[in-house]
């Protein structure tokens, strides 16, 4: 197997600044980022069974993240945003949201995220929010401009 693909439903989530903690002056994770990374962590493993690429392997990984549409605004509006006319410019910033897929498939679907050598995300408007995650194996000799 040279590709994978998963997929985790709910609004995409991007990876939280350390917060420190005033009464042992000690860095932590934020919950809802440890939450996240384990449920994209989850979602891997029952989907792609566990797969793990070789730890010489460089990757190629693509996630499309699909965010809710607001409630408020015009139907004319929300049909733009469905036809992918308008796009969402909002939080959480996409290299926030690279860092919380790629750290949460450490050790589980790689061995580190340092080998991933290519990475695109691209953000869409949806009414079932998620983040589609698309991994695979780059060949060597097989770039493409």
């Amino acid at each position: 197997m040279d590709k994978v693909k998963f997929t985790v439903l709910g609004e995409p989530k991007g990876k939280g600044r350390p917060r420190f903690s005033t009464q042992t002056g000690r860095a932590f994770t934020p919950k809802q980022t440890v939450n996240y990374e384990t449920l994209v962590h989850t979602e891997y493993m029952v989907q792609c069974k566990g797969f793990r690429f070789p730890d010489e392997a460089m990757l190629d990984m693509r996630i499309l993240a699909y965010y809710s549409i607001p409630k408020s605004g015009s139907k004319a509006e929300k049909a733009k945003k469905l036809a992918n006319i308008i796009r969402p410019t909002k939080k959480p910033d996409m290299d926030n949201v690279v860092k919380m897929v790629a750290d949460a498939l450490n050790q589980v679907a790689y061995k580190d995220d340092t080998q991933i050598v290519d990475c695109q995300v691209r953000k869409f408007y949806s009414e079932q929010p998620r983040i589609e995650v698309i991994i695979q194996e780059v060949k060597k000799g097989n770039v493409e401009e």
